[in-house]
C-alpha cells in the first residue's frame, strides 16, 4: 500500500527492502492515470517542469548580471567577460558534477523521493539567496551562496526525478509475458518522450518571465521568479506524492544501523570537503590564494580530464599504467607551469591525453582479436566522452557569449518594443519541441533501410551541425557593431542548427552509454556522461571568456573551426570505432 503521507520515508524508519517494495505498484489497475500514463508520471512531469523553468530562468540572467555595470537604474556585478565566463563555467560544469554524488545519496541514504524534495528546497533557498540584495543584503556573498545552494539542490533532485520516472512502471525482468514485457517498454519510452517535453516547456516559460523581471525591472527580481517558479514545482510534488505509489523509496537490504552510519559517515566526509571548498573560494576570491579565478577553473578543468583519463586508463589496462600516466602529467606541468602558468598545464594534459590514446591504439594493433569486447567498448565509451565534451562546449555558449552577443550586438525590436535579450535562450528549446519527433521517426526510417548512421558517426555530424552553426553566427557577427546592429534572424538560424547537432548526439549518447556499459558498471559510464557535460560546460565558460580580447566574429569563428575539425576526425574514424563497438547500434 503506498504511503499518503506527503514527506518521503526517514531511512532511519522506513528502510524498505528491495523485494517489499516492487517496481511499478503505481502502474496496476485502478489508478488515476496522465495521457494514458500512470498519473504520478504527471507529478514528476510538472516538477521537472518548474525545476528547468527556474535553471534556465536564472541561467538566461546569469552572464548579462555578471556584466552589467555597478552603477545605473539596474546595477549588476560589473565583472569582465573573463571572470564572468569562468564563474559562469564553474557554475554550470558543478550543476553537472554533483548529479554523481546527488545519486549516490537517493541509491544509499535517503531514496529518489526524498532527495528530490529536499533538493527542490535547496534549489528555491538558492534563487532567493541571489535576490537577497532587495531587502538590503550584500551582493557577492548572497551571489555566491546563492549559485553553491543550486548546484547542491540540482545535484539532489536532476538525476533523482528522472529515475523515479522509471519506478512508475513495472521492471521487465519481473514480467513473464513476453507481450506484456513489449507493452509496458513501449509505455516506459512514451513516458520519457512525455517528461522530456515537460523539461523543455520549463526551459521555455523560465526565460521568459525571468528575463522581463530581471532586464526590464531589477535583475534580483528574476532571481526570484525563479525562485517562486521551483516553489511552485515544490506544492504540486507534495500535492501528487499520494500518486506516485512506492516509485522512490529507498530500497535497500541493509539494516537501520548500517545506514545510519554510512550517513553519518559520509555527511561528516562533505562537511569536511565543503569547508576546504569553501576556504578556498573565500582565499580566491580574496586574492590571498594568488591565483586568479579564470586560471583556478581552468586547471579544475585540466583536473577533471586527467582523472577521467587515469579512471579509463585502470580500467582498460591497469593501476600501474593510471599511476605512470599521472606521473607524466605531473613531471610535465611541473617543468613547464613555473614558466608558462595554465598554458603549460595545456601542454601538460594534452601531452598525457595523446599518450593515453596512442596506448589504446597500441593494445588493440599487439594484441588485436585478443583484446576483450568489454575493453574496446570501454575505448568507445571515453572516444564519445571526448566528443561529447567538445560539443557542449561549443553548444553552451548559448547562455554565456551568444547572450552577451544577443544583448549588445542584435537588434531585438519588435514593432517598437525591445524584447529582452533573454527571450533568444527559447528558440533552442522551441526547435527541440519540433524537431525531436521528426528526428525519432527519420532514425527509425533509416534504420528500416539499414541506412541508419552509427553512433561515433552521429556524434560526427552533431559536431559538424553545431560548427555550421558558428560558421553562421561568426558571418553575422562581422557586420555588427554598438551602433549597427544585426538580425535576430543570426542567432534564430545558429540555434535551429545547435538543434540539429544537440538531437544527434545528446539523446542518442545517452543511449550508447546504456548499450556499451561494461555488466555492474552502468551507474559509472552514466556518471562518465555527467562529467563530460561537465567539462564541456566549463570550457564554454572559459572560451566565452575570451570576449574580453577578442572580437565576437573571431570567437565564433575560432569555436567553429575547432567543432568543425573535430567532426571530420570524428568521421574519418567512425568505420573504425564502429567496429569496437562489436554490433552496437
Amino acid at each position: 500500500m503506498a504511503n499518503d503521507d506527503s514527506l518521503p520515508r526517514d531511512p532511519q524508519a522506513a528502510t524498505v527492502a528491495a523485494d517489499e517494495a516492487p517496481p511499478g505498484l503505481a502502474t496496476m489497475k485502478g489508478q488515476p492515470t496522465f495521457l494514458g500514463h500512470p498519473r504520478g508520471l504527471s507529478t514528476l512531469f510538472f516538477t521537472e517542469m518548474w525545476e528547468r523553468f527556474s535553471y534556465y530562468g536564472m541561467r538566461a540572467l546569469l552572464i548579462l548580471f555578471m556584466t552589467a555595470a555597478v552603477t545605473g537604474d539596474n546595477p549588476g556585478l560589473g565583472f569582465g567577460e573573463a571572470t564572468a565566463g569562468a564563474v559562469y563555467g564553474l557554475y554550470t560544469s558543478m550543476v553537472y558534477l554533483f548529479t554523481l554524488p546527488g545519486g549516490w545519496i537517493a541509491d544509499n541514504l535517503w531514496g529518489q523521493r526524498r532527495a528530490v524534495f529536499v533538493g527542490g528546497i535547496i534549489i528555491a533557498l538558492g534563487h532567493f539567496t541571489m535576490a537577497g540584495p532587495l531587502v538590503g543584503l550584500p551582493d557577492l556573498p548572497t551571489f555566491y551562496l546563492g549559485l553553491l545552494f543550486i548546484v547542491l539542490g540540482t545535484g539532489l533532485l536532476k538525476p533523482n526525478v528522472s529515475t523515479m520516472v522509471g519506478d512508475l512502471y513495472p521492471d521487465p525482468t519481473a514480467l513473464s509475458d513476453e507481450r506484456e514485457r513489449e507493452e509496458w517498454g513501449a509505455k516506459r519510452d512514451a513516458a520519457f518522450s512525455i517528461f522530456y517535453m515537460g523539461i523543455n516547456i520549463g526551459a521555455m516559460l523560465g526565460p521568459f518571465i525571468c528575463s522581463t523581471l530581471g532586464e526590464k525591472v531589477n535583475w534580483h527580481w528574476g532571481f526570484s521568479a525563479a525562485g517562486f517558479g521551483m516553489v511552485l514545482g515544490l506544492i504540486q510534488y507534495k500535492m501528487g506524492d499520494r500518486y506516485l505509489g512506492e516509485a522512490g523509496y529507498l530500497q535497500t537490504t541493509d539494516t537501520l544501523d548500517v545506514v545510519a552510519r554510512r550517513s553519518r559517515n559520509f555527511f561528516m566526509g562533505a562537511a569536511g570537503v565543503g569547508a576546504v571548498s569553501a576556504l578556498v573560494v573565500f582565499l580566491l576570491v580574496t586574492g590571498a590564494l594568488g591565483m586568479t579565478l579564470e586560471a583556478f577553473a581552468t586547471w579544475i578543468g585540466y583536473g577533471i580530464l586527467l582523472l577521467s583519463i587515469l579512471f579509463f586508463t585502470w580500467l582498460i589496462f591497469n593501476a600501474l599504467w593510471a599511476a605512470g600516466l599521472f606521473t607524466l602529467f605531473a613531471i610535465i606541468a611541473g617543468v613547464l607551469t613555473p614558466d608558462m602558468g595554465t598554458t603549460g598545464g595545456q601542454w601538460a594534459i594534452l601531452a598525457t591525453l595523446g599518450v593515453f590514446i596512442l596506448m589504446n591504439i597500441g593494445l588493440l594493433a599487439s594484441r588485436g582479436a585478443a583484446v576483450s569486447v568489454e575493453k574496446k567498448r570501454l575505448m568507445v565509451i571515453f572516444w564519445l566522452f571526448l566528443l561529447a565534451a567538445i560539443f557542449w562546449s561549443g553548444f553552451e555558449q548559448a547562455g554565456s557569449s551568444m547572450n552577451l552577443f544577443a544583448q549588445d550586438l542584435t537588434d531585438r525590436t519588435v514593432f517598437g518594443w525591445e524584447m529582452p535579450a533573454g527571450y533568444l535562450q527559447n528558440v533552442n528549446p522551441f526547435f527541440i519541441i519540433v524537431l525531436a519527433p521528426v528526428f525519432g521517426v527519420l532514425w527509425t526510417w533509416l534504420a528500416s533501410r539499414d541506412r541508419n548512421p552509427s553512433i561515433p558517426m552521429k556524434f560526427g555530424l552533431a559536431l559538424l551541425g553545431l560548427a555550421a552553426g558558428m560558421f553562421v553566427l561568426s558571418w553575422g557577427a562581422a557586420y555588427a557593431s554598438a551602433t549597427d546592429r544585426v538580425s535576430m534572424a543570426w542567432l534564430v538560424v545558429t540555434y535551429f542548427l545547435f538543434t540539429v547537432g544537440e538531437l544527434a548526439l545528446s539523446p542518442v549518447g545517452l543511449s550508447s552509454m546504456t548499450k556499451l556499459a561494461p555488466p555492474g558498471r552502468l551507474g559509472q559510464m552514466m556518471g562518465v556522461w555527467f562529467i563530460a557535460a561537465a567539462l564541456g560546460n566549463l570550457f564554454a565558460g572559459l572560451v566565452a571568456g575570451s570576449l574580453e580580447t577578442l572580437a565576437p566574429s573571431a570567437l565564433f569563428r575560432m569555436v567553429a573551426l575547432f567543432t568543425a575539425a573535430a567532426g571530420i576526425v570524428a568521421l574519418l574514424a567512425s568505420p573504425w570505432v564502429k567496429r569496437l563497438t562489436h554490433g552496437v547500434k
